[in-house]
């Protein structure tokens, strides 16, 4: 690979030597008023060299000549001039609705027009991102056509498109600047935790659906590119600093949190040769709150739960899930603590970036980046986690021409302080309990001391306590107990938490990636058509000492290749698009597959243009999926591969939950009604089913596609899509229940002796990880428009219809679905409502549905119907080159919850102040 770079770098150095360098100056005007135009981007078509016009709307590159500057902007239409040393040019850009001109990349992987983009595509732009009312630009992407945004903690919100979405997705890719934001360990990205801040972010680029056929098996439900901003274009200082302030009317004490968020950004370019940049930016404020109180327990009848269930399962209460059925009693569950007094509600992000780059020629550069991030959030998983202290370290070098790249890079997680919540809870349950005589017993023997202790005093067994008293009996087994703010809580718990494995709360991860990839642009060498080749190579390095996967005192490793090929022609003058792509991808553990799309997109005229699509995607298990192996308390999390489940018996002796569910609540009904526990074992053993779970492999999808987007009147942008997709071998979580002894007997009937265990101490829950084994599919349409009103004013609007069929498949045995049958988004404002002042008001609202989540063993929980307010006003201050920003989201403060267990968010307000390209 040096050979080559060198190689690359010497060929390209001589080819330099032949052309006249040459410096090219001028201004950049608008055309109706003859004002300045700051911010428009200047460049060289088919080379890298570039800059952005500034205050002045002034200009200077360094170029070899004849050169043809290629200047766009949006709120402008895209203009090309030759560039000349003579004197200085004099550029009028035309204003024209935004979207109009907008250039997108990660379609084709290739510069296009987003009008004539051969699938669906959503951008926003550096401008929208500047507007914004949202509390950064992350936030502000709900308002994008058909995403789905959820909510786990202030610093982390994960999004979706096109369902089956979760609050960890691995089946959605997010880049930035083409590098993957994934923590290899986590599986997923974590929202904007360690991404980019909006000081440094040019753009946003959408695929809804799957895009596997150019990305790899992780952009199965579709991919976000962000693009930073790059030095050389865009140079001088950035300061953002934000003030605000949440938790407004939630009745905690003292009220309202502040918030902080502070942003610095440099950058300087040296004779258009060198350039760099660095960013710093720290938010920190008070997450919101899990504080659903809610009897979710699933062994007691919905009439049953509540307050005065002596077994209630309290949805963000940890501790409370360890309940046993006790003979004469009932259910009984152990009091629990509440999530304020476990998790860390402070939270923070730190984001450090540093990036050199180099034009060895006009066509021919190299970058160097590097990325620090630390921070701290709550993620709703199998469990509530306190993503704690989490360090997050990338490198990213790559040789960049004007129709090649080559870009290798790295990802290093460092997570020695984050922990369970909920086993947490559970831990420090097991620290105070006493036996009878009063004597603090072992961890190991509390929770059963616990249930003898409440036995023995419902029974009146024990002097100064009432039989038949459930309120009674618990206060006689919690005497000892450990209270929220004592001195024995906080050490117990800061014990905990760095104590790692079955004894305690906390989760080691230290893993890696390692990804190389390029892609060659043949197109000017064949003429003929349009081609580009490319492939990537990646290796992960799991390290979580046993805590996460099967991996202590192994070197666990895991291997993943693939390539890609699309070639393009556009026939009958321009009028007629088509598009073919292929990829190949192979796993160390799984068998290669190939995923093909196809195109065609017909314009009748310039502005008008229609599309249709076959696409085809596929998603390999990652490796939490095949080598995950939690201790969770009530419940572990098991990997499909084979060897990770080794000597467990959690395949081939389970029944299914939703039949011990259904045996658990009759068993509790005859118990209530006196029947004997041997009795009720026995009248209702039948109900238990064996499971028959195989190991996980590979999902597939195959999606149609047909959509129209064109430009009315030059004011009013429409686009419309439907499509229709079918998946198969979806991989799922599916809960069992394990017995010690044999499920069924010689004769296929169940045994009564599991069946009992199953109701004690020795079950033991897994969530395994597996496949669908029916079909099932997707139909949606969206559709949205652009209307550019008179005086500047702009009104979006957008909605989004999508229908889960679940066919003849088994409802127990297919992926969550967790996606709103319909969301709409109207966003209306004026970015030049006077010359300093500027508005924007964004309105969402997404119907109500069922959310499925290994939080509550997959059992639904409804999220209700809601709608967001999100609205800013700014003032330009032109003298300070600083814009003021008073804005706020959810602004009505309604609280409202995105997944189910997630926390309750509210309003959030701010003030803001952006002072822009200083000492450019």
């Amino acid at each position: 690979m040096k050979k080559l770079l060198l190689l690359l770098c010497l060929v390209a150095g001589l080819a330099a030597s032949q052309n006249a360098w040459a410096q090219i100056r001028g201004y950049v005007l608008d055309a109706d008023n003859q004002r300045p135009v700051a911010g428009a981007a200047v460049s060289v078509k088919g080379k890298n060299t570039g800059t952005v016009t500034n205050a002045e709307g002034h200009f200077e590159l360094k170029t070899s000549t004849p050169a043809t500057l290629t200047i766009t902007l949006v709120g402008y239409a895209r203009m090309e001039t030759e560039g000349t040393t003579n004197e200085e040019l004099r550029i009028f850009l035309v204003p024209s609705i935004e979207e109009l001109n907008q250039v997108v990349v990660t379609a084709s992987r290739v510069e296009e027009s987003i009008l004539r983009s051969p699938v669906s595509i959503e951008k926003m732009d550096a401008r929208q991102i500047q507007q914004t009312p949202s509390a950064n630009y992350y936030d502000g992407l709900v308002n994008m056509k058909s995403l789905d945004m959820v909510t786990s903690s202030i610093t982390y919100k994960q999004i979706n498109t096109r369902g089956f979405n979760t609050t960890g997705n691995s089946r959605f890719l997010q880049l930035v600047d083409g590098v993957d934001n994934q923590p290899s360990g986590l599986g997923f990205a974590m929202g904007n935790l360690f991404g980019p801040h909006d000081i440094d972010v040019e753009s946003a680029e959408l695929i809804p659906g799957a895009a596997s056929a150019l990305y790899g098996p992780i952009a199965f439900n579709g991919m976000l590119n962000t693009r930073t901003k790059n030095p050389f274009a865009y140079q001088g200082l950035s300061v953002q600093t934000k003030f605000g302030f949440n938790h407004i009317g939630d009745g905690t004490e003292p009220g309202a949190k502040p918030l902080y968020d502070l942003a610095i950004r440099y950058a300087k370019a040296f004779n258009n040769k060198f350039a760099f940049k660095v960013n710093a930016s720290y938010l920190k404020g008070t997450d919101w709150y899990a504080n659903d109180y809610t009897d979710i327990d699933p062994n007691t009848s919905p009439e049953n739960r509540g307050p005065a269930n002596p077994g209630k399962n309290q949805l963000n209460i940890y501790g409370d899930e360890v309940a046993q059925t006790i003979p004469n009693i009932g259910r009984v569950s152990r009091t629990g603590y509440e999530e304020k007094d476990l998790a860390t509600y402070g939270v923070y992000s730190l984001k450090l970036n540093a990036a050199l780059h180099y034009r060895i020629t006009d066509k021919l550069e190299a970058i160097y980046q590097g990325n620090f991030n630390q921070g701290t959030a709550q993620y709703t998983g199998s469990n509530r986690f306190v993503i704690n202290d989490f360090k997050f370290i990338q490198h990213r070098l790559e040789l960049r021409g004007s129709n090649f790249y080559v870009r290798a890079y790295s990802n290093q997680e460092l997570s020695t302080n984050s922990y369970n919540t909920r086993a947490l809870g559970q831990q420090i349950n097991r620290t105070w309990v006493r036996d009878l005589a009063g004597n603090v017993v072992t961890p190991d023997k509390a929770d059963a001391t616990w249930f003898e202790r409440y036995t023995a005093a419902y029974n009146g067994l024990v002097n100064g306590t009432g039989s038949k008293n459930h309120d009674a009996a618990r206060s006689f087994a919690d005497q000892g107990r450990v209270l929220p703010g004592s001195e024995a809580y906080e050490a117990a718990k800061d014990r905990l938490i760095q104590t790692r494995g079955l004894a305690g709360a906390g989760i080691l991860s230290e893993c890696s990636l390692r990804h190389v990839e390029g892609m060659y642009d043949l197109s000017s060498a064949l003429k003929v058509f349009n081609l580009q080749v490319g492939g990537n190579y990646r290796k992960y390095y799991l390290n979580t000492g046993g805590t996460l996967f099967d991996d202590k005192d192994k070197n666990l490793t895991n291997d993943e290749y693939g390539a890609f090929a699309q070639a393009s022609k556009s026939l009958f003058k321009e009028h007629l698009k088509l598009t073919v792509s292929g990829r190949y991808d192979k796993n160390e553990n799984f068998v290669g597959r190939f995923t093909p799309r196809a195109s065609a997109v017909f314009s009748p005229t310039e502005n008008h243009h229609i599309r249709a699509s076959y696409q085809t995607g596929f998603r390999n298990p990652t490796v939490a999926d095949q080598f995950i192996k939690l201790n969770v308390g009530p419940i572990i999390i098991l990997g499909g591969a084979p060897v990770n489940s080794a000597g467990l018996n959690a395949y081939e002796n389970s029944v299914t939950i939703a039949s011990f569910s259904q045996f658990a609540s009759a068993f509790g009904a005859d118990m209530q009604k006196g029947v004997p526990f041997p009795q009720a074992v026995a009248n209702n053993k039948d109900k238990l089913v064996k499971s028959n779970v195989p190991y996980i492999k590979s999902e597939k999808v195959k999606s149609y596609e047909v959509g129209y987007k064109g430009l009315l009147g030059q004011k009013f942008l429409f686009d419309i899509n439907y499509y229709f997709s079918e998946y198969t071998d979806f991989m799922i979580n599916t809960v069992v229940a394990r017995a010690k002894s044999d499920i069924l007997l010689a004769d296929g009937s169940v045994n009564p002796a599991a069946a009992a265990e199953l109701l004690g101490a020795d079950r033991q829950l897994f969530q395994l990880y597996t496949n669908a084994a029916d079909k099932v599919s997707i139909q949606g349409i969206s559709a949205g428009l652009t209307y550019a009103l008179p005086k500047n004013y702009k009104l979006t609007a957008n909605s989004t219809w999508i229908n889960f069929n679940l066919r003849d498949a088994d409802a127990n045995n297919v992926p969550a679905f967790n996606t709103p049958e319909w969301k709409t988004n109207l966003i209306f404002g004026n970015a030049r409502l006077t010359d300093k002042i500027g508005f924007n008001v964004a309105w969402h609202w997404q119907s109500a549905f069922d959310w499925y989540g290994t939080f509550t063993e997959n059992r639904p929980g409804r999220v209700q119907a809601y709608n967001l307010l999100d609205a800013q006003i700014s003032y330009r201050i032109p003298g300070l080159k600083t814009i003021v920003k008073v804005g706020g989201s959810n602004i009505t403060n309604k609280y409202v919850v995105q997944a189910y267990g997630s926390p309750a968010v509210g309003g959030l307000y701010y003030i803001s102040l952006n002072f822009d390209q200083l000492f450019r």
